[in-house]
């Protein structure tokens, strides 16, 4: 599949209030094509996103903020680590967003988020992100449904003003069935290396399954926008998931008009002895 007609297939459309989760398989991923091609595209792709993110580097004047939503388990580390095992440190952050700290929390929601975007010339990794104040605090109800309900259009905006000073915002949801992450927990608990992973709040999370995905539908629809758009992502299948964010990801550093910076001198007025 052509990666226009990939991003317009996983894309929420703004403004689709028939949108459903429940209409997305999480583990249909026919439209990539056959897995041997789509694991060897993802390689080059792979290695196309380091080349590109040296040249944002030295370009200096764009950022890149990619978010990774998912429940427990969807991937979000292993989108990282598969995505940009090729892409050099310098010039990347990567920030996991957990419960607020005691400093965090007497701010607004969004300050520990906008101290933590990219500088220009910079990719920076969200492990969740400002969506947990939509979706945890709304589900756990952690906030009165007034604030929440604020929150949308505060997200909307904090996007935009990102969007308009040179930061391009990609949003990923991790989209995996109820049975892929049950078996992804056991896992957790029957791999001895894997056992730190665990936690037993991911239980109770999971009994929340509907009020969840209740929550993201709401999330998705509210804040795709044209400038930040939300793509669901099928994840049940890991190198299904890498495949796309990476193809989606290289795409969109290859329009986003980066040119390696005009030097005031010749490399001819040199001489090097």
């Amino acid at each position: 599949m052509k990666i226009s007609k990939l991003e317009a297939h996983l894309r929420v459309k703004p403004g689709d209030d028939d949108f459903s989760l429940s209409k997305i398989d999480p583990r249909d991923v026919d439209f990539l094509g056959s897995e041997k091609d789509a694991r060897a595209q993802f390689e080059e792709d792979v290695q196309t996103i380091d080349k590109l993110q040296n040249l944002l580097y030295a370009d200096g004047r764009k950022a890149l903020l990619v978010i990774l939503q998912g429940t427990d388990t969807s991937g979000k580390d292993g989108t990282i680590r598969g995505v940009f095992t090729a892409a050099s440190p310098l010039g990347m952050t990567v920030t996991a967003f957990k419960k607020p700290n005691e400093l965090e929390a007497a701010h607004d929601f969004l300050w520990r988020v906008h101290n933590a975007v990219p500088r220009h010339g910079f990719i920076a990794l969200f492990n969740r992100s400002h969506y947990e104040d939509v979706l945890v605090a709304k589900v756990r109800r952690i906030a009165p449904k007034d604030i929440i309900e604020q929150r949308y259009d505060q997200i909307n905006a904090f996007e935009k003003l990102l969007t308009e000073t040179r930061t391009t915002v990609l949003k990923f949801m991790l989209h995996i069935s109820k049975k892929e992450q049950g078996e992804r927990l056991q896992e957790r608990l029957d791999d001895p290396t894997k056992n730190w992973k665990f936690h037993a709040d991911d239980l109770e999370d999971r009994k929340l399954w509907s009020e969840f995905e209740a929550a993201y539908e709401t999330a998705l629809k509210r804040c795709s926008t044209d400038h930040a758009p939300w793509y669901v992502v099928p994840a049940d299948r890991k190198w299904a998931r890498n495949a796309i964010i990476a193809a989606i990801v290289r795409n969109t550093l290859e329009n986003m008009d980066l040119n390696f910076p005009k030097m005031p001198w010749k490399p001819s007025s040199f001489t090097i002895k």
